[in-house]
């Protein structure tokens, strides 16, 4: 759906993206997921055609976003972290208009602001100007704006920025029910959002893409091996005898307690997982265990360990390549041009 190739993006001596490479697959939640300024929002400005590059291209379904903007345009859908509203018109005008801008056939066009509206829940407030909405209505406006004309690619830059909790959920439900039929891109800060709706995720840290992977896979593969936690009425001494046969294990830290009991962080080798092992160890040695349990790397620590320090951090991928970039200036859309 969408491949970007050796990308370049310069400000005067400052260098925002650095020969960045990735594609995008049909038919998925894909997760710009990063701190305020790590470059999610750069990278979409150029992939809509909103910024120019200084060199490589983007292609959208095969039409390059920089020499055929027209055509490759038409497949996409574009919330911008601000979204492009008049806030003089009503709902109704307002995607009426857009409509038109996205040059809608007019025997079409009514459906298509219909269907919108229903999508996004707004019947109820087509007829009110956009000024008097809450943050809520104006931001499923904006959705309903990129959806309008059902493009095959979606995207979205902080979809729920500044939104209450209940507005939150009914932004991902919508987001859920566009990828039935489109691809979905979002850009976020927020983990759980990310968590919650995307299938894919592309960490992005200090202009480089420093993992790329499914949820799951990237709390398998935050480092070579996982830990098992257990708890037992027995010394420390004693469940080391025990767990000694366990090949899988590479390292074991006990700490007694008062009541007699030791808990033990058991490391284990490739993400094998020994927990029947670790049972069946204790059960033959007539020691009872009170606890036993999988320690993985959560999403937030990922995000923490990946994104903060100075230094260059290994990158954890996929099948997307290397994003490169320096940190990045956020980019606002005028309502012009939407």
């Amino acid at each position: 759906m969408i491949e970007v190739k050796n990308l370049v993006k310069k400000y005067g001596n400052h260098l925002a993206i650095d020969h960045l490479t990735f594609k995008i697959e049909k038919g998925k939640i894909y997760g710009f997921l990063g701190p305020n300024g790590a470059g999610k929002s750069t990278t979409m400005n150029i992939m809509t055609g909103y910024l120019g590059a200084t060199e490589g291209e983007v292609l959208i379904n095969g039409h390059d976003i920089l020499k055929e903007p027209e055509e490759a345009k038409k497949h996409i859908g574009y919330l911008p972290e601000m979204p492009p509203l008049y806030t003089e018109m009503t709902v109704q005008e307002y995607l009426d208009f857009a409509a038109e801008l996205k040059k809608i056939p007019n025997n079409k066009r009514e459906s298509s602001v219909e269907e919108v509206l229903k999508l996004a829940k707004l019947m109820d407030v087509r007829e009110r100007l956009i000024r008097n909405l809450s943050k809520g209505y104006r931001q499923r406006v904006g959705l309903a704006q990129a959806v309008l004309g059902f493009p095959d690619i979606i995207i979205l830059d902080e979809p729920t920025v500044g939104l209450d909790p209940k507005q939150i959920i009914e932004i991902r439900e919508l987001i859920r029910n566009l990828a039935k039929k489109h691809t979905v891109i979002l850009s976020s800060h927020i983990l759980a959002e990310v968590r919650e709706v995307c299938d894919y995720i592309m960490i992005i840290a200090k202009g480089k893409l420093v993992a790329s992977d499914t949820p799951e896979n990237l709390e398998h593969l935050m480092d070579g091996s996982e830990s098992v936690e257990i708890e037992a009425k027995a010394a420390p001494s004693k469940i080391r005898e025990i767990l000694r046969p366990v090949t899988e294990i590479s390292t074991v830290k006990t700490e007694e307690h008062a009541d007699g009991t030791t808990t033990a962080v058991i490391e284990t080798k490739q993400h094998q997982d020994i927990r029947e092992k670790i049972f069946f160890a204790f059960a033959g040695a007539g020691c009872p265990l009170t606890m036993l349990k999988t320690n993985r790397a959560s999403l937030e620590e990922i995000f923490l360990e990946l994104t903060q320090g100075e230094s260059a951090v290994p990158e954890i991928t996929g099948d997307v390549e290397d994003m490169l970039s320096e940190d990045e200036k956020e980019d606002e859309t005028d309502a012009g041009d939407l």
